[in-house]
């Protein structure tokens, strides 16, 4: 008998739990809601339409800002459209990423199609065949613990995926107005006076 999987809101809800001041990047579609409807602050940056950035945006985040560390959220179908990004995370090594992606193991935003996550592609082995050294999968509450432990003890760069059911949960859309979530994060990550006058 299969065992039920892992409800994302209720993962990313105890994730976030361990967040802190974490600074966090959403990939489009779920992810975004789900970071919305579980820890909502200006210091998220949604993205809303570029399918693949959400890991070259978090390492860019990364290398700018080495004090503060970095969680991206994302999906399975945007982590395959950038899957290649594993291998720039991992000539940097950023000791304040983690790559958090919650695998459905479908293309959510397309209507469901079965992705190949749930056919036999399996992106944690794609992260650490790309040299990321710190990489799990998680399916059961146990796993989800284990990712939690690490998340707070912030030993990284670190790629999780997460196993998760179809359900989504309620929608919850965040701001969408692309300059609105730019200058809120941006003024939340460096303070309003540089955040206005940038050098």
């Amino acid at each position: 008998m299969a065992t039920q999987k892992l409800f994302r809101r209720d993962v990313v809800k105890k994730l976030m739990s361990v967040r802190g001041d974490a600074l966090c990047i959403s990939g489009l579609g779920s992810p975004t809601w789900d970071l919305a409807a579980a820890d909502h602050r200006d210091e998220n940056f949604y993205i809303w339409g570029g399918m693949g950035g959400a890991t070259p945006t978090g390492l860019g985040l990364a290398l700018a800002q080495p004090d503060r560390k970095v969680w991206v959220l994302t999906g399975d179908g945007e982590q395959l459209m950038g899957v290649g990004s594993f291998s720039t995370v991992a000539l940097q090594q950023p000791k304040n990423l983690a790559i958090i992606v919650l695998d459905n193991e479908h293309y959510g935003e397309t209507g469901m199609q079965a992705a190949p996550t749930g056919r036999g592609t399996d992106l944690a082995a794609m992260a650490a065949g790309a040299g990321i050294a710190q990489t799990m999968t998680v399916t059961d509450e146990a796993g989800l613990d284990d990712l939690t432990k690490r998340l707070k003890e912030g030993s990284f760069p670190l790629v999780a995926v997460i196993k998760i059911d179809v359900r989504t949960g309620e929608t919850v859309m965040p701001p969408r107005d692309g300059k609105y979530v730019k200058t809120s994060f941006r003024t939340a990550v460096l303070g309003a006076d540089k955040a206005q006058h940038p050098r």
